[in-house]
C-alpha cells in the first residue's frame, strides 16, 4: 500500500526546500508534537497560544520523519530533517489542495448553526458501509483544521466527509474551495455567533458560502426546518447550483420525517422520499437526531449508493461525546442517567437538547438540568437567554443549575415567574462552572437524571467528567 505522502511529494506540493532530509514515506500528518506516529510529518503552526516551532525538536525526537518549518525558524535554528517554507499554514493548505486533487472519491462538506458535527458523524457512519471513508475528527473545522483533515485524505479513499465551521462572514469560502465537495450540507440556520452578525439572515448568507466550492453538477442538501430556507435557495441559484434537495419535518421537504417515537435510549421514525418509505431505528434519543440521520440517508442516495446499508448503519449510530451522549452510570437497578451536551450551545441546539430531555424520565429519582452560557450572542444575549424559560420548564426538571454571566437573565426570568407560580422549580445560579460543580455533585444521587448543556468556553465538560467518575462505579 502506498504511503499517505512521500517527502518528495510534500516538497513538490508545498514548494518547500528539504534540509538534511532524503526522500522517504510519510504515513501521517500532525500539528501536535504529543501526537506523533512513526513516519509522521510534523507541521509547525503558529497558533493563538502556542507556536508549533517551539516543539519541532520534541516532534523529531518522538519519531517524526520530518518537520515542516518556516524560513524564519530555519534561519534562527538550522537543523536537519526539515522541509522549509515561507509560511507553514499556507503550506498545509497547499498539501490539502494537492490531496484533494489526487483523490477521485465522493466528497461531502457539512456546515450549519447546530448539529454539524453529529450530522458529519452520521454521514461518515453511513458511507463507511459502502467503502473507505475519510472524515474530519473532533471539530477540526476551522482555518487549520480543514486543510489538516484534507492533507490526511488518503489517495484511495472512496469518500471524504469534512466539517466546515465559521463565526464570521467570509470564513467558509476559502475552506470550501479547498474541499470542493460533490455534496454540500447545511444542517440549519439559527441564532449563533450573533456577536459578529447583524441578523440571522446574515448568518444564512454566510452559511450559503458553502455553495461557492461545490463541484459542477454537485448537490446542495438543506435542512428545511428553519425560517431562512428561501435565503439558502437564492444563494444556491446565484452560485449556479443545479440540484437542491431538502430534508426535515417540514411537509414540503423532499426527505420528509413523519411520525417519531422516542424513549430514553432509542428513536423510531418514519421517513418518506418520493414514493418510498423508510423506517429508521436509532440507538440514540431525540427528534433532532432523526434529522441528522436523515441527512446521512439522503447523502447515501445522492451518492448513488442506495439506502439499504445506510439504514442498517444508522441503527448502530450513537451520539458523539458532548453532543447528546446518554450514559447510565452505576447499578443497573438504579442508575444515574447522564445526558452530555457539554460541547456547544446556541439557541437552536439548546431548543433541540431540551426537547430531547423533556422525554427523558429519571430511573428512580429527580430530574436535574445544568445549563451554561450561550456565547457570542451579542447585544441580544440577555433576551435570548431569558427566552429559554419556556423550554426549560417543559423539560420537567425539578432542579435547575445555571452557569455564567449571561445565564443570569434566565435565572431572573425563572425567579420572576416563581413569584406568581409555586410550581416553578428553584434555581441555583453561579458565575462559573467551577463554583457550581460541588453543589451539583452533592445534590445528585443514583436514580436521578441530569443533562449538562452549554458552550464549550463555559467549561462544563470537567463537570461531566466528575459526574462520570463519581457515579460510574456502583
Amino acid at each position: 500500500m502506498r504511503p499517505l505522502w512521500t517527502v518528495a511529494e510534500v516538497v513538490k506540493a508545498t514548494g518547500g526546500r528539504p534540509e538534511g532530509l532524503s526522500d522517504g514515506p510519510i504515513s501521517s500528518i500532525s500539528i501536535d508534537s504529543r501526537d506523533i506516529a512513526p513516519e509522521a510529518l510534523f507541521v509547525a503552526i503558529r497558533g493563538d497560544v502556542h507556536d508549533g516551532h517551539d516543539f519541532v525538536g520534541k516532534a523529531l525526537e518522538a519519531g517524526a520523519t520530518a518537520a515542516l518549518v518556516s524560513e524564519a525558524y530555519h534561519a534562527a535554528h538550522g537543523g536537519k530533517n526539515l522541509i522549509v517554507v515561507l509560511d507553514t499554514l499556507k503550506a498545509l493548505e497547499q498539501l490539502g489542495i494537492a490531496a484533494r486533487a489526487r483523490n477521485r472519491g465522493q466528497i461531502v462538506a457539512v456546515t450549519g448553526s447546530a448539529g454539524k458535527t453529529t450530522t458529519k458523524e452520521a454521514i461518515r457512519t453511513v458511507l463507511a458501509a459502502y467503502g473507505e471513508t475519510h472524515y474530519s475528527i473532533k471539530s477540526f473545522n476551522n482555518h487549520w483544521g480543514v486543510p489538516l483533515m484534507l492533507a490526511r485524505l488518503p489517495r484511495e479513499a472512496q469518500f471524504g466527509v469534512f466539517e466546515i465551521g465559521m463565526n464570521h462572514a467570509g470564513e467558509i469560502t476559502p475552506l470550501v474551495r479547498m474541499v470542493r465537495p460533490h455534496i454540500a450540507v447545511i444542517t440549519t440556520v439559527a441564532a449563533a455567533h450573533l456577536e459578529f452578525f447583524n441578523s440571522v439572515a446574515d448568518i444564512a448568507a454566510a452559511k450559503a458560502e458553502i455553495f461557492l466550492g461545490l463541484e459542477p453538477g454537485g448537490t446542495a442538501l438543506l435542512n428545511a426546518d428553519h425560517d431562512h430556507l428561501h435565503i439558502l435557495f437564492a444563494h444556491a441559484r446565484a452560485a449556479g447550483v443545479g440540484k437542491v434537495v431538502t430534508y426535515g419535518f417540514d411537509e414540503s421537504a423532499d426527505w420528509h420525517i413523519g411520525k417519531v417515537d422516542t424513549s430514553a435510549s432509542t428513536t423510531l421514525a418514519e421517513v418518506t422520499h418520493g414514493g418510498d418509505r423508510y423506517d429508521l431505528r436509532l440507538e440514540v434519543p431525540g427528534r433532532h437526531m432523526v434529522a441528522n440521520a436523515v441527512a446521512a440517508l439522503a447523502v447515501a442516495q445522492i451518492s448513488g449508493e442506495g439506502t439499504r446499508s445506510a439504514i442498517a448503519a444508522l441503527a448502530r449510530f450513537g451520539a458523539p461525546e458532548g453532543r447528546g451522549l446518554t450514559i447510565r452510570l452505576g447499578p443497573n437497578a438504579k442508575p444515574l442517567l447522564l445526558v452530555d451536551e457539554s460541547y456547544n450551545a446556541n439557541v437552536a441546539s439548546m431548543a433541540a437538547a431540551m426537547d430531547l430531555y423533556s422525554s427523558v424520565r429519571p430511573p428512580d429519582g429527580r430530574k436535574f438540568l445544568v445549563l451554561g452560557d450561550m456565547l457570542e450572542m451579542g447585544p441580544q444575549g440577555p433576551q435570548l437567554h431569558a427566552g429559554l424559560a419556556n423550554a426549560v420548564l417543559k423539560t420537567g426538571a425539578t432542579e435547575i443549575y445555571l452557569v455564567g454571566a449571561a445565564m443570569r437573565s434566565l435565572a431572573d426570568e425563572l425567579r420572576h415567574r416563581a413569584e406568581s407560580d409555586r410550581d416553578i422549580p428553584a434555581v441555583t445560579h453561579m458565575p462559573t462552572a467551577e463554583e457550581i460543580t460541588d453543589p451539583v455533585l452533592s445534590a445528585l444521587a443514583y436514580g436521578d437524571a441530569v443533562m449538562v448543556k452549554g458552550s464549550k468556553g463555559v467549561r462544563l465538560s470537567p463537570l461531566v467528567q466528575k459526574i462520570r467518575e463519581r457515579f460510574q462505579n456502583a
